[in-house]
């Protein structure tokens, strides 16, 4: 049998991944970072690959970051599924030495930081022949432009081609550090006239209907603090900045390390759940279902038993 190099000779190989990870993120210097290279490897790999098919160009150079050209839109197009059918291909049948498979997974960037990166060694410990690859994302599940084998998002939500599966319950509550109630306790909804409220400049209504159902919808507090990410309204609360309204599936670490507590563990606003989306054609389901199966069963003792100051 004759081999491709004869007939049909292969474009580099390193100039079209450099190229896949260009066009995708629009930006040569996003890409020199995500594999890990210079950006004048990346310039010089995207040259090479444009002097190998000829003109016209690929990208037009802008003032911030690259465009494709439509010719480079249509060679996106082909090569794109390519290199995910190999990366897939590759997580099915390339094992190393230790017998493993790698579990692409895509989630939630505070989801990631406050439950699952903390608990990733005892993940590895129940299943060792499974390696987790890990990025973080808020897009929605259909369009990653990545290929991957798990995603967690909010839910529950319906994408066509993918299977959606409650993984964690979620509510949001007020937690704040046992120093600060020392300071300054919380033996009643009332008593937060005299605190700091953290608020989350995504959801600032969070407060607002919290005190609404707690029925303080016309409590002031003594003084608000607005910040970006809920990872951040829970650190302030961890360092005694004031009482955020947290969820509830996020601090249970803290919880059970006595960094935050719960004044008012009877009082929840419902919210969207973590749920894990799943290709309905992924060849590694059955380890995804494993990982899936072993985040629903981890150890979540009810907050009122962890979380009362």
């Amino acid at each position: 049998m004759k081999g491709p190099s004869k007939n049909r000779p292969l474009p580099p190989l390193n100039a079209i991944r450099a190229f896949e990870a260009a066009a995708r993120r629009s930006s040569f210097k996003d890409a020199a970072a995500e594999l890990g290279v210079t950006h004048g490897a990346i310039s010089r790999q995207i040259r090479l690959l444009e002097e190998w098919l000829g003109p016209p160009a690929l990208f037009r150079r802008l003032s911030h970051g690259v465009a494709l050209t439509t010719e480079g839109r249509a060679l996106l197009a082909e090569i794109q599924p390519a290199l995910e059918r190999i990366a897939r291909a590759a997580a099915v049948h390339g094992r190393g030495t230790s017998g493993t498979v790698v579990l692409r997974v895509n989630a939630l960037a505070t989801f990631s930081l406050r439950w699952l990166v903390p608990k990733l060694g005892r993940l590895r410990e129940a299943h060792p022949d499974i390696e987790i690859e890990l990025t973080t994302g808020g897009e929605p599940v259909d369009g990653l432009a990545g290929d991957y084998d798990l995603i967690i998002r909010g839910g529950p939500d319906a994408f066509h081609g993918f299977e959606a599966r409650l993984l964690l319950p979620e509510g949001r509550l007020p937690a704040c550090s046992p120093a600060l109630l020392r300071r300054q306790p919380l033996e009643e909804v009332g008593d937060l006239a005299r605190h700091t409220l953290l608020h989350v400049a995504s959801m600032p209504r969070l407060w607002r209907d919290w005190l609404a159902k707690a029925g303080h919808g016309s409590l002031e507090p003594a003084a608000t603090l607005m910040l970006d990410h809920f990872y951040l309204s829970i650190q302030a609360a961890a360092d005694g900045l004031g009482v955020a309204m947290a969820p509830s599936t996020l601090i249970e670490d803290d919880l059970r390390a006595g960094r935050l507590v719960t004044p008012f563990p009877d009082i929840s606003l419902p919210s969207r759940s973590y749920f894990a989306y799943t290709p309905l054609d992924s060849p590694l389901r059955a380890a995804s279902d494993r990982v899936c199966g072993w985040i629903e069963g981890f150890d979540s003792t009810p907050l009122t038993q962890i979380g009362a100051p």
